[in-house]
């Protein structure tokens, strides 16, 4: 919860940055001489890259959001019960072992999500964060590509699991 409250009050500093650099932008750019047009363009290029960049981070985070729960629903959402340093952190080597673990499975199912999200968070507990961004990446681009399931009259089944 401490993360989503951290998460919206950045996100809303920065949402009042947008504007008020904006806003100067603009009254640059109204000026009217060529001068002012120009930093008045150029100072509008840092909102937009701005709000550009939350936008995508926003929506990485609710996708990896939505998949967590729907992991969670299935009873595949990995626990918590590494060992810790008496400051609180995770002790490196109870990742470690976890994240050998969690690499294998991957490489067992390599079209899985839900291995590359276990994956992602074996980095995350390791302290590789752009390795556990592209993991989780990765499991999102696995779990939207998955074929959607139909709701309708079922075809005679050939006595395997359905997604098998």
């Amino acid at each position: 919860m401490r993360a989503k409250i951290t998460y919206l009050v950045t996100a809303a500093v920065l949402v009042f940055y947008f504007v008020l650099v904006g806003g100067r932008g603009l009254m640059l750019i109204r000026h009217g001489t060529l001068l002012t047009i120009t930093f008045g363009v150029a100072v509008l290029v840092l909102p937009v890259i701005g709000v550009w960049f939350l936008w995508k981070n926003t929506q990485f985070v609710r996708r990896a959001n939505a998949l967590a729960a729907e992991l969670d629903a299935e009873g595949g959402l990995p626990v918590d019960d590494l060992a810790r340093t008496p400051s609180g952190r995770i002790d490196r080597d109870a990742a470690d072992a976890v994240f050998a673990r969690r690499r294998e499975e991957t490489e067992d199912a390599p079209d899985d999500w839900r291995a590359w999200f276990r994956l992602a968070v074996a980095y995350q507990d390791a302290r590789d964060t752009p390795r556990a961004r592209k993991a989780m990446q990765r499991a999102i681009a696995l779990h939207r590509s998955r074929p959607s399931r139909v709701s309708g009259p079922s075809a005679p089944s050939s006595g395997r699991p359905s997604g098998a």
